[in-house]
């Protein structure tokens, strides 16, 4: 028996069904069987929708109160435990077993650095880092007896570790202290049993000099510094050989330079660059060699034949702004035309002066019109002298060296108010100190010149570049059985 599916199918053709169209504009033919038609299609959907949708309930108007239990698993979980650091907030919340603090529990121990800075004594470091007064003043003491303040340079970093206290109006005690005193050597401070003890790490150091040579080509500097010599040292260099030479005119292109300066490698692995201590310049058949070596306590360049030659030239011994010049003028005091036989330099009261140059103190006091007066001798005929000091420092018969403070400026004498007046002297003469510079040969002799000569020869035999190599890299000589010295070879 055939069913309803095909008994309509059966009436109704094919082509019928495809132009049935169910979803009908129902804003069009109002009234038509088509619209009729798609009425009834859109009430039979929304029938179905109705009869198909789940059952609603009424939204409850207040929740239900939690018991105890419910709201201590709230609170454990709310937001504030996690603000306050919890990864989840049952970790961090609190129950009745917690017990609120007095105050901020303290750490066992504080990890701290102390950094002397410029003028800084050992003592006033130690007490800005948290020591007790007491304490700093004996570890100042304990450090200063195993290396002199002045051997510790401005920039040192003490690592300081503090321990714990029995109450806060106490300041902490020391527990440790490490830092680099010198170069070579490292000073360690631990409590033991109570006590402060001092020990001393020696650090082995390399103090091999560091010698460079290389050709000039067309700028002996950029040369220098392509072969891995330091700005400063190249600088100094060309100081030096120009006081024997013209660097412009008279030194060709395919000239050898050679320089040694201070080098010094800690086994830490810190390196640490000094002066120039030797300059040379090979000129085909020519050759200059300079070394620096030291004179009644002032450093010049010798030849290898000790015979050493400096120009000098004079400093302003005072910063402040020029009043007067060297000549005739109108005296402010007496009224009348006379030579002014220096420099006039109008400062402050208390402005340090300073030497123009290295030299001996010749006078030192009071001397009339001229106030406090210093007068110093720097050979070759030449003196400087200082007037109208309110202090002096340097006194009679020592020796000053160039830049170092020998009083301060004041108004002494006869005089109008607060300035130095600077006078150099040339063979007996006052000139214009603004128009001098001098030369002044020296010449070393007898066992001087032995150790001079010795230490020249011992800088020559360091070869380029050695200073760089790492000590278990370099071939050292070994003693044979019979006592001769040996070249070792990497096998």
């Amino acid at each position: 028996m055939p069913n309803f599916g095909e008994a309509l199918r059966s009436k109704i053709p094919v082509s019928k069904w495809r132009d049935l169209d169910l979803v009908v504009d129902l804003g069009a033919q109002v009234g038509s069987k088509t619209w009729w038609r798609g009425a009834a299609t859109c009430a039979a959907l929304c029938a179905t929708t109705f009869f198909l949708a789940p059952s609603v309930e009424a939204i409850p108007t207040a929740a239900e109160p939690m018991d105890q239990a419910q709201w201590d698993e709230a609170r454990a979980q709310a937001i504030t435990p996690l603000a306050l650091g919890g990864d989840t907030g049952r970790r961090m919340a609190a129950t009745e077993s917690v017990e609120p603090l007095a105050g901020t529990p303290e750490r066992p121990r504080i990890e701290l650095n102390a950094t002397l800075g410029r003028g800084d004594g050992l003592a006033r470091v130690l007490r800005r880092a948290g020591i007790a007064s007491d304490e700093a003043v004996e570890l100042a003491a304990m450090i200063t007896d195993a290396v002199p303040a002045e051997d510790i340079r401005p920039g040192t970093v003490m690592n300081i570790v503090l321990g714990r206290r029995p109450n806060r109006t106490v300041p902490r005690p020391v527990d440790e202290i490490a830092f680099r005193a010198r170069f070579d050597l490292k000073l360690e401070v631990t409590r033991v049993d109570g006590a402060l003890r001092l020990n001393q790490i020696q650090i082995a150091v390399d103090d091999t000099p560091l010698r460079i040579r290389g050709r000039e080509g067309s700028s002996l500097y950029r040369s220098a510094r392509a072969a891995g010599a330091p700005p400063a040292a190249i600088q100094e260099y060309l100081r030096a050989i120009g006081t024997r030479m013209s660097v412009n005119r008279d030194i060709p292109a395919d000239s050898t330079f050679d320089l040694i300066v201070e080098h010094r490698r800690a086994e830490t692995g810190e390196i640490e660059i000094g002066r120039l201590i030797y300059a040379g310049i090979e000129r085909g058949e020519r050759e200059t060699q300079l070394l620096r070596w030291a004179v009644d306590g002032d450093d010049q360049w010798f030849e290898a034949s000790g015979v050493g030659q400096r120009t000098g030239q004079m400093l302003m011994p005072v910063n402040g702004r020029l009043t007067s010049g060297f000549g005739y003028r109108r005296h402010p005091i007496l009224g009348y035309r006379r030579l002014h036989t220096g420099l006039d330099i109008a400062a402050v009261r208390g402005t340090p002066i300073r030497a123009a140059a290295s030299g001996t103190v010749n006078y030192s006091g009071r001397n009339r019109g001229y106030g406090n007066y210093v007068r110093i001798s720097h050979g070759s005929g030449i003196q400087t002298a200082y007037a109208h000091m309110s202090r002096i420092v340097a006194s009679n018969g020592s020796r000053v060296s160039q830049g170092q403070i020998i009083g301060y400026v004041g108004s002494t004498g006869m005089s109008t108010g607060p300035h130095l007046h600077y006078e150099l002297i040339r063979n007996g003469r006052k000139v214009d100190p603004r128009s001098v510079s001098f030369t002044r040969q020296a010449r070393i002799t007898g066992d001087e010149l032995q150790r001079f000569r010795a230490t020249l020869a011992n800088l020559l035999e360091v070869e380029p570049g050695a200073a760089l190599a790492r000590r278990e890299d370099r071939e050292e000589p070994e003693i044979a059985s019979d006592g001769r010295r040996t070249d070792r070879t990497s096998s």
